[in-house]
C-alpha cells in the first residue's frame, strides 16, 4: 500500500489540493489512478528514442505552466443564478437552469462542424464506481462528485485538479435500493454543496474544499442518504434524500446557505393529522418510502419548487397501505420560503409497481389551446407523459410515449383508467414498463426553439411476484421480487425520442440495442448529445434524429448527463461516465491553445 494511500485511509477527512502526475493511455491523455491529469506537452516530456537498433527509454520531467494552487473563484450569487440563461458559457446548476431544459444557447458547435469534434482532455476519477454527475462549471472552475460522495475541483481549461475532498464516508453506510453513487454539487457564492451517502449536508469553500459546515439530515441506518445534487435558491439548498426502498418516510429539506441551519421540512409522507393523512392506512405512513433522491426544478416568478416523489413502500404489495398513498409519485410544488405545500399531482396512486415520480420536471412557457400558460412537463416512469398547468397543478394532458400495458387510459381527471390483473401476484404478473420504468432519473432535454422535447426512454417488461408486506426501518422493504424479460431488440431497447410538447405526437426515434442511463443536452444549433452504455457519446440532428457524430468514449457507457461550457468564447461538451470525465473541443479550440488528439468522427450506426 502506497503511502499517499495509508494517509487517505488513516483521515477521516482528506482535502487534496494541486493536480497529481498523469499518464498516457490510448491516444489520450489521462489521469492516473491519483484522479489527476497531464496535458499533451507535458506528456512528450517522455520520449522514447530508436538509435542504433537499440530501444532507449528516457525519462525526462515534465515541464510544466505555472498552475495557481488554488482556482480563481468568482461568487456565484443568486442573481446569477437567475440569470443563467443569459451567461450560457457557465452551466451553473445540476440541469443547466432553474427550468431544467437542459439546453444551452452556446452556438460555436454546429451540424456543419460537430463530427470535428475532439478530445481535449480526460480525467480519471480516483474513487471507484460508476460516475452519476453532471459537472457544474463557473467561470472557468469545473466542481462534480465521484461515487460515492467525494468532490473535486478542476481547471475546465485543462481537466487540472484544484482540489478533492473525501468527507470519509464510513465503511458500512447503508445504500438500500440504489447504488453508492452522487449525482453532483449546487454552488452559492464561494461555497460548494453537496450531500454524502450517510445522509451529511455540507458546505466546502470553493477555493480549497475546507469544509465550512456539515450537518445531519437523517439517520443512515434507518435508511437514510443522500445521492441527489441540492438546489442552491436565495440563500437556501433544498436538499433531497434517499431511501425509500428502506422503509424512510419521504421528505425535502431546505437549509441556510451560510451556516447549515434546517429552514424546513417537508414531509411527503404526511402524519394521519395532515392532509392527505387519510390515505394511508393504520401506522403504515411511518415507513412510507416517497423519497425525493432527485434535484427539482425552480420557477423564481411563483416562488415555488417542483419535486418528484418516489414509489410507496413496501413496493410491490400494497396489502398494508390501502388508500392512495399520498404524497408518494407525485409532483408536488412547494412554497420556497416556508415549506408548505402549494398543490400536488399524484401520477400512480397506490403504486405497485416501483414506478415514482423522480423525474426532472421540465418548466415551459408556451401556448395551451390559444392562450399563454405557464407549464410543466414530465414523462413519468409509468410511461406516460404529463403537461400540467405549474401555477394550479391543473392536469392538462397525457400521451404514453413507450409501451404500457397498465392503464386502459388516463381519464380527464388525470387518473389513471387501470387493466385488470397488472397487480403483482404469488405467480407473477408480466407488465409493461418494467420496474426500472419507461423512463427513470436520466435527465430530458427541451428545445424551447422547436418545442421538442427529448426523453430517454427505456421498452422493457417485468414479472412481478407479490411476497410479505412487513416493512422495518434501515431493511429491505420491498414486498416481492422481480423477473425480466430476455434481451430481443423487436422488444426490448433503449431510445432517445423526440416529442412535439405542443400536441405529445413523437417526431422522430433514435433506436439503441438496450436501454442506457444516459441523459440528454440539447442545443440551439439543433443537436442533440447523448450516449450508450456500451461506451460512446454521440450527437443527433434535433430535426430528424439522424447521427452526426459519434466517438468512444474514454471510462465506459453509462453515466450523469452531457454538458456544455464556453472559455474564450470556445465552446466545449463535456460527458461523465465509468470512471472518466472527458472534455471535447474542435480543431483550435483548446483552452491551452494546442490541439490533442486525432480528429473525424468514428464510424456512424444507422439512424432509426
Amino acid at each position: 500500500m502506497s503511502g499517499r494511500r495509508r494517509k487517505r485511509q488513516a483521515s477521516k477527512t482528506a482535502v487534496r489540493s494541486g493536480p497529481g502526475f498523469g499518464h498516457i493511455r490510448s491516444g489520450l491523455v489521462r489521469g492516473a489512478r491519483g484522479g489527476s491529469f497531464v496535458s499533451f506537452a507535458a506528456a512528450r516530456a517522455s520520449i522514447l528514442l530508436v538509435s542504433f537498433g537499440f530501444v532507449a527509454a528516457c525519462s525526462l520531467p515534465p515541464r510544466r505552466a505555472p498552475f495557481p494552487p488554488r482556482p480563481p473563484v468568482v461568487p456565484v450569487s443568486y442573481a446569477r443564478l437567475l440569470a443563467a440563461e443569459a451567461a450560457p458559457q457557465n452551466w451553473f446548476t445540476y440541469s443547466g437552469n432553474y427550468r431544467s431544459e437542459r439546453f444551452t444557447r452556446l452556438d460555436r458547435i454546429t451540424k456543419e462542424n460537430v463530427a470535428q469534434l475532439r478530445p481535449v482532455w480526460t480525467y480519471e476519477a480516483e474513487s471507484p464506481g460508476r460516475l452519476s454527475a453532471t459537472p457544474l462549471v463557473a467561470d472557468g472552475v469545473m466542481v462534480l462528485t465521484e461515487p460515492p460522495s467525494t468532490v473535486v475541483a478542476l481547471d475546465a481549461r485543462t481537466g487540472h485538479r484544484y482540489w478533492r475532498h473525501d468527507p470519509a464516508v464510513p465503511e458500512g453506510t447503508r445504500n438500500i435500493g440504489f447504488p453508492r453513487t452522487n449525482r453532483g454539487v449546487a454552488v452559492l457564492g464561494d461555497s460548494v454543496f453537496f450531500g454524502t451517502l450517510d445522509a451529511r449536508v455540507l458546505a466546502l469553500d470553493a477555493r480549497d474544499g475546507a469544509v465550512r459546515w456539515s450537518v445531519g439530515l437523517g439517520d443512515n441506518r434507518a435508511g437514510f442518504s443522500i445521492t441527489a445534487a441540492p438546489l442552491a435558491v436565495d440563500g437556501k439548498i433544498i436538499v433531497g434524500m434517499s431511501g425509500g426502498e428502506a422503509g424512510a418516510r419521504g421528505f425535502l429539506d431546505a437549509y441556510d446557505a451560510g451556516t447549515g441551519e434546517r429552514l424546513w421540512r417537508f414531509w411527503t409522507v404526511p402524519s394521519p393529522d395532515e392532509p392527505g393523512g387519510d390515505t394511508w392506512e393504520g401506522d403504515s405512513w411511518k415507513t412510507g418510502g416517497g423519497a425525493t433522491w432527485l434535484t427539482g426544478s425552480y420557477d423564481p416568478e411563483l416562488g415555488l419548487l417542483y419535486w418528484g416523489t418516489g414509489n410507496p413502500a413496501p413496493e410491490w404489495n400494497g396489502d398494508g397501505r390501502a388508500g392512495d398513498n399520498l404524497h408518494t409519485c407525485s409532483l408536488v410544488a412547494i412554497e420556497v420560503e416556508t415549506g408548505a405545500l402549494r398543490w400536488h399531482f399524484q401520477f400512480t396512486p397506490h403504486d405497485l409497481h416501483g414506478w415514482d415520480a423522480n423525474q426532472i420536471p421540465v418548466l415551459v412557457d408556451a401556448d395551451w389551446e390559444g392562450a399563454p400558460r405557464r407549464l410543466v412537463a414530465l414523462a413519468n416512469r409509468n410511461g406516460f407523459l404529463y403537461v400540467l398547468d405549474r401555477e394550479t397543478g391543473e392536469f392538462l394532458r397525457a400521451t404514453a410515449f413507450a409501451k404500457q400495458t397498465w392503464a386502459e387510459r388516463i381519464a380527464e381527471n388525470g387518473r389513471p383508467v387501470r387493466v385488470a390483473g397488472m397487480e403483482p401476484t404469488e405467480d407473477g404478473a408480466l407488465v409493461w414498463p418494467g420496474n426500472d420504468g419507461a423512463t427513470n432519473w436520466y435527465s430530458p432535454a427541451f428545445d424551447p426553439d422547436r418545442g421538442t422535447l427529448f426523453v430517454r426512454v427505456r421498452e422493457e417488461a417485468s414479472r412481478y411476484f407479490k411476497g410479505g408486506e412487513e416493512c422495518r426501518p434501515g431493511q429491505s422493504c420491498l414486498g416481492g421480487r422481480l423477473e425480466s424479460l430476455p434481451r430481443e431488440p423487436t422488444r426490448t431497447y433503449g431510445a432517445v425520442r423526440a416529442f412535439d410538447l405542443a400536441t405529445g405526437d413523437r417526431r422522430w426515434e433514435y433506436r439503441q440495442r438496450v436501454p442506457t442511463p444516459f441523459g440528454i443536452l440539447a442545443t440551439a444549433t439543433g443537436l442533440v448529445f447523448s450516449g450508450s452504455d456500451g461506451g460512446r457519446v454521440y450527437a443527433l440532428d434535433a430535426d430528424t434524429g439522424e447521427v452526426l457524430w459519434n466517438r468512444e468514449t474514454e471510462g465506459g457507457g453509462g453515466g450523469g448527463a452531457p454538458m456544455s461550457f464556453a472559455i474564450d468564447g470556445e465552446q466545449f461538451l463535456t460527458v461523465a461516465g465509468g470512471r472518466f470525465v472527458t472534455t471535447y473541443g474542435l480543431p483550435g479550440g483548446t483552452p491551452g491553445g494546442e490541439e490533442t488528439g486525432s480528429g473525424g468522427a468514428a464510424p456512424r450506426p444507422p439512424a432509426r
